[in-house]
Order: C-alpha cells, then sequence, then structure tokens
C-alpha cells in the first residue's frame, strides 16, 4: 500500500458518491463566497487578499460576477450530468494563471495561497472522483 493510500476495507464504507456531490458543492460555496466579496465588498475584499487599493472597482466586481458564473456551472454540470470538466477546467487554467502571476514577481499574498488551493480542490474532485466511480 503507498503512503497515503486508503485501506480497501476502510474505502468501502465510505459513500463516494455522496463525499463527491458535497465536496462538489462545497467547492461551488467557496466560489460563491469570493465571488461575493468581489462583487459586494469590492474595497475590503481587496484590501484582505494583499492587493491595496483597486481602481476602477469594474473589473474586481466583474471577477466577483464571474465567480458566481463559474460556481453556477459547476453545480449544473453535475447535478444535471454528474460531470466535473467545467470545475476541473476552470481550477487547471486558475491554476496556471495564478502560478504565473505568482512567479512574475511581487504580488498579493493570496495568489500564491490561491494556487495552491485551486490545485488541491481540483486533485481532490479528481481522487474523489475516481472512488466514486470504482464504488458505483
Amino acid at each position: 500500500m503507498s503512503a497515503g493510500a486508503v485501506p480497501a476495507r476502510a474505502a468501502a464504507g465510505i459513500p463516494w458518491p455522496r463525499v463527491e456531490r458535497w465536496l462538489i458543492v462545497l467547492i461551488a460555496l467557496h466560489s460563491y463566497a469570493v465571488g461575493f466579496f468581489l462583487l459586494f465588498v469590492t474595497r475590503w475584499g481587496a484590501a484582505f487578499g494583499g492587493f491595496g487599493e483597486v481602481t476602477p472597482l469594474f473589473f474586481a466586481q466583474q471577477a466577483g460576477i464571474f465567480h458566481f458564473v463559474v460556481a453556477t456551472a459547476y453545480l449544473i454540470e453535475y447535478l444535471r450530468y454528474r460531470g466535473v470538466t467545467i470545475l476541473l477546467t476552470a481550477k487547471a487554467t486558475a491554476v496556471v494563471f495564478l502560478a504565473v502571476m505568482a512567479f512574475a514577481g511581487p504580488g498579493a499574498w493570496s495568489i500564491p495561497l490561491s494556487a495552491l488551493g485551486d490545485s488541491l480542490m481540483g486533485l481532490a474532485v479528481v481522487l474523489v472522483r475516481r472512488r466514486a466511480a470504482a464504488a458505483a
């Protein structure tokens, strides 16, 4: 057994399809939360993320509404078709963009943390998806 692997006995009792459903919902809720802060409390959200003063507010607020759009797309695709392609594509694209920005020079503290978070969310979906498919 590899390091970090779940023993077959322990994994057998876990309701992986339910875990997958909750994981997708939690990731969507995270995107809604980020969208909320960018759209409705833009100045505070930008300052909290380490960006300082953001002007004009339009582009940060636009990023907020886009978070609402992608979170809704995650849920529609999963609940209607049991798919995760949109979520994984969005997370992979975000990780590449955030990694490039993190290495491009000094920036907000939240950039590398967001890259890490999006990486972990995408990886969790892939791993749980495999378990859920095997359990079906």
